[in-house]
């Protein structure tokens, strides 16, 4: 069955990045496809009539939301009758599910199929809101197999398409090969030590949290190891600004330490083992197939509400999609340089362990990089016809990347 026309509504950049590989898979698939809705200079790129500026829904904090609320209540109304009028075969929401859902709802109430793009984290927190998005869209496009298991518990129909970033980083890589790219080693150099490399986070609030006790550890760590070697990559100049200002404060690092604008990717993969603040940060070192410790540190009050809100048992995404505990996790007041330097001194000191989980890593890489865009593509053709979801994308991969 064509496909004619699908309206997608992104709401920030990494939707865009999303939606832009949706629309060449579809493109590919169905030559004269018409896209129109919301998106960014990507998605632009590709052909989609944007209504609206990306920006209009990028709206982050319970303060901002609220001053914006009005209008972010008109966008939604006049997306909606956008749609109406133009009458598309699916309307997908990609990412943004507090404006998205709610949208979607109101379009498959007036008869139109929807689906949503990225599960928000329902299975963590407030799982409650599976029931209003099962009222809300005829199926969810999960990147992780948990999370597709998660809406089959719960009768929600469901794509388990693969991760964009496991298609996008290679399965295998070469560590010295990135050494050299980061100019750490010579071409005629030996053998090299051991490397760490250290991701305090991209926020701001990260580097105040974690900054500090990331480099204490890591100056206790090159005490006790004089061969080691560290490099922390600077998310920004901002951030490299504040690292700058912590790393005055370690002398004892000069000669030590390089600090890298960007590059975390590379880092990694020339890395032997990796301290990085919880998050994406996690995921990417385990495509990276990179032996990790992570820790996360928040302010009082939001830890004091994570730990009533949250029902995970792990908080990286390396567990939770393993459903086992792959990678040591220190969080709030466990967050010391003692603990991370032991922590990680004992992984850089257990060399059969780190290849072995090395290898782990590559084998849930592999089930993960199923060509997301192209699977995304094939679920939208089966909603559109009122088939069945594609077998390929089935959630019972979840044993696979377990096992």
């Amino acid at each position: 069955m064509t496909v004619r026309r699908v309206y997608l509504v992104a709401g920030e950049l990494s939707g865009d990045l999303l939606g832009a590989g949706l629309m060449r898979a579809l493109k590919a698939r169905h030559p004269g496809i018409e896209f129109r809705g919301v998106g960014g200079p990507r998605m632009i790129a590709e052909g989609i009539d944007s209504l609206f500026p990306l920006e209009t829904l990028s709206v982050m904090g319970l303060v901002e939301v609220v001053k914006h609320l009005p209008g972010l209540i008109r966008v939604r109304r006049t997306l909606r009758q956008d749609a109406l009028d133009w009458r598309p075969d699916i309307m997908l929401g990609i990412d943004a599910p507090d404006f998205n859902l709610g949208l979607e709802r109101q379009l498959r109430e007036a008869g139109l199929t929807t689906a949503h793009y990225v599960s928000p984290s329902v299975w963590a927190w407030r799982q409650g809101r599976v029931k209003g998005i099962a009222r809300s869209v005829d199926a969810m496009l999960t990147f992780l197999p948990f999370e597709a298991a998660f809406y089959v518990r719960h009768r929600v129909p469901v794509a388990f398409v693969g991760h964009p970033l496991a298609d996008e980083l290679p399965l295998a890589n070469d560590r010295e090969a990135a050494r050299q790219e980061l100019g750490l080693i010579g071409q005629g150099d030996g053998p090299s030590g051991p490397l760490l490399a250290v991701l305090p986070g991209s926020r701001a609030n990260e580097i105040r949290f974690l900054g500090a006790t990331f480099l204490a550890a890591v100056e206790r760590l090159c005490a006790a190891r004089p061969g080691l070697r560290v490099v922390v990559p600077a998310a920004t100049p901002a951030r490299r600004a504040e690292l700058e200002a912590l790393l005055a404060e370690h002398p004892a690092l000069q000669g030590r330490l390089t600090l890298l604008d960007g590059q975390a990717r590379e880092a990694m993969v020339a890395s032997d083992a990796v301290l990085l603040a919880s998050g994406t940060a996690a995921l990417e070192a385990m495509f990276c197939h990179r032996a990790m410790l992570v820790a996360y540190r928040m302010a009082p009050m939001t830890h004091w509400l994570a730990k009533r809100l949250v029902k995970t048992e792990w908080i990286s995404l390396p567990n939770l999609i393993a459903r086992e505990a792959l990678v040591p996790e220190l969080i709030q007041d466990a967050v010391t340089p003692e603990a991370i330097a032991e922590h990680l001194g004992a992984m850089l000191d257990d060399d059969v362990g780190r290849a072995a989980l090395e290898a782990r890593f590559a084998g849930m890489h592999a089930v993960l990089q199923r060509d997301a865009s192209r699977r995304a593509a094939e679920a939208i053709e089966a909603l559109v016809a009122g088939d069945p979801l594609p077998p390929s994308v089935a959630p019972e991969l979840a044993d696979e990347v377990a096992s």
